[in-house]
């Protein structure tokens, strides 16, 4: 994982657009380093990435106890709207993969109005089947597209990244989960104050509780006994 604040993380990517570098990027949370332990694919997936930012308040919390100095937490959502405006500033035309028809018609709009001179080339629901796969990437690739960015739940979106991302033609891909549900405003991001004390999954869990209490019980319970060991194991390691 890359320890980078979001600015830092803008500018590395805006580099590397500059200098004709293809960069397959992620961010990584508690549930997806869970489940990166038994799903090998998704692990393959991440791994492969140029870039990999720490979204999860439980990583950066985890990472500091066990002695790494995070800067801060690079939130999905927030990196989105650095990226668009970098992409708007530099004219680099952007697509759109992912949510409901509805849901990304919304949220199309209200980038092009919070981004003017945004250039939104394409954009495609999420919901096809995998035989179709190759028929998006190929509208995607004639675009013209610079920068896309994906809507979809993990692993189905890092793996479809990972595994078409020669072909795909555009010089950044960016997974971005249930982003365009929040910019679309069908889905309220947590208040600030919530962000800033690491309790936005809490707000999730209000939100849609019937989905979310499970995945968080579950997965953080995981987590947690995956750095008790991870302590122990530095205490051990470490000369007397």
């Amino acid at each position: 994982m890359d320890a980078l604040s979001v600015q830092e993380s803008v500018e590395i990517i805006g580099k590397r657009l500059r200098e004709g570098m293809f960069t397959q990027h992620v961010v990584v949370n508690v549930a997806k380093i869970v489940n990166m332990q038994t799903d090998a694919r998704l692990a393959e997936s991440i791994n492969s990435c140029d870039l990999i930012n720490i979204d999860g308040m439980g990583v950066v919390w985890a990472a500091r106890v066990l002695g790494h100095v995070i800067p801060q937490r690079v939130a999905g959502i927030d990196l989105f709207e650095n990226l668009l405006g970098l992409a708007s500033s530099q004219k680099y035309p952007v697509y759109f993969l992912g949510a409901t028809d509805d849901v990304l018609k919304k949220a199309v709009e209200a980038c092009e109005k919070s981004f003017p001179g945004l250039e939104i080339v394409g954009f495609h629901h999420g919901y096809f089947q995998q035989g179709q796969e190759h028929e998006i990437v190929e509208r995607v690739s004639a675009s013209g597209a610079k920068m896309l960015f994906v809507a979809m739940s993990s692993p189905i979106k890092e793996n479809f990244i990972n595994r078409w991302k020669s072909q795909l033609g555009v010089g950044f891909v960016m997974g971005v989960g249930g982003t365009f549900d929040v910019v679309a405003g069908k889905v309220n991001r947590a208040p600030v104050w919530m962000q800033n004390l690491g309790l936005e999954w809490l707000f999730r869990v209000y939100q849609e509780p019937r989905r979310m209490w499970r995945r968080y019980l579950v997965t953080n319970s995981k987590f947690a006994m995956m750095l008790i060991k991870a302590r122990i194991g530095r205490k051990v390691k470490s000369p007397i």
